[in-house]
C-alpha cells in the first residue's frame, strides 16, 4: 500500500470515528448537549483535526442523518417486498416505519428535528422521501383497484403520512403518560380506516 492509501484510509478511519463517537454522545447525553470538543476528546484527538473533516457540528449532524434515512430506506424496501398487493404493503410499510422510529429514537429525532433542529435544511436526498413516495404508490394503486379519482392519491397520502408521524412524535415527546398501546392501537386503527375510506 503506498503513502497516498494509507493516509486516505487513515482519513476514512477518523471521519468515521468523529460519526461513530457522536452518535455515541448523543446516546448517552443527547443531540442537545453534543459539541465538536466533546467529540474531539471522545475520539481523543484535538478539536481542529474534528474541523479537517467536518466544516461544523451541523455538517456531522447532517452525515448522521442520512446515514439514518438510509437504514430507514432499507427497512421499507424489505417490509414492502414481503406482500403483493398494495393493502399489505401499506400496512407493513408504515408498521416498519413506526419500528424503525422507537428502535431508532436517536436516528429518527435528529431526521426530523424532534426536540432540535432539524439536520440539513434544504439538503435534500432521495431517501429523506421514500417513505412518503411509497404511501403515494400504495394509496395510489388502492384507488385505482376501488375505481376512485387517483387525482386525491397525493393529498391522502400526505394525510397519512402527517397522522403516522404525529403519533410517533407525541410519543417520543410525552413517552412518560401515554402508554405505547394505545398508540400501536391508534396506528392500526388509523390505517384501517384509511384504507376503506379510498
Amino acid at each position: 500500500m503506498g503513502l497516498h492509501e494509507r493516509r486516505q484510509r487513515e482519513k476514512e478511519n477518523i471521519r468515521t470515528s468523529i460519526l461513530d463517537a457522536a452518535f455515541s454522545l448523543a446516546k448517552t447525553e443527547g443531540w442537545a448537549s453534543l459539541s465538536m470538543r466533546k467529540i474531539a476528546d471522545a475520539i481523543e484527538y484535538s478539536a481542529p483535526v474534528v474541523y479537517d473533516h467536518f466544516e461544523n457540528k451541523e455538517a456531522i449532524l447532517y452525515e448522521i442523518s442520512l446515514n439514518g434515512f438510509h437504514c430507514l430506506h432499507i427497512e421499507l424496501l424489505k417490509a414492502q417486498r414481503e406482500h403483493d398487493n398494495p393493502e399489505d404493503q401499506l400496512k407493513a410499510i408504515v408498521d416498519a416505519y413506526w419500528k424503525f422510529a422507537f428502535k431508532n429514537k436517536e436516528y429518527y429525532q435528529l431526521m426530523f428535528g424532534l426536540g432540535m433542529q432539524c439536520s440539513g435544511k434544504g439538503m435534500m436526498k432521495e431517501e429523506f422521501s421514500s417513505f412518503q413516495d411509497m404511501l403515494y404508490d400504495c394509496t395510489y394503486e388502492i384507488i385505482k383497484k376501488k375505481g376512485s379519482n387517483p387525482e386525491n392519491a397525493c393529498h391522502s397520502s400526505h394525510a397519512l403520512f402527517s397522522a403516522v408521524h404525529g403519533l410517533i412524535s407525541i410519543m417520543m415527546m410525552r413517552n412518560d403518560d401515554i402508554p405505547s398501546t394505545m398508540n400501536k392501537t391508534t396506528l392500526d386503527e388509523t390505517v384501517a380506516a384509511f384504507i376503506k375510506s379510498l
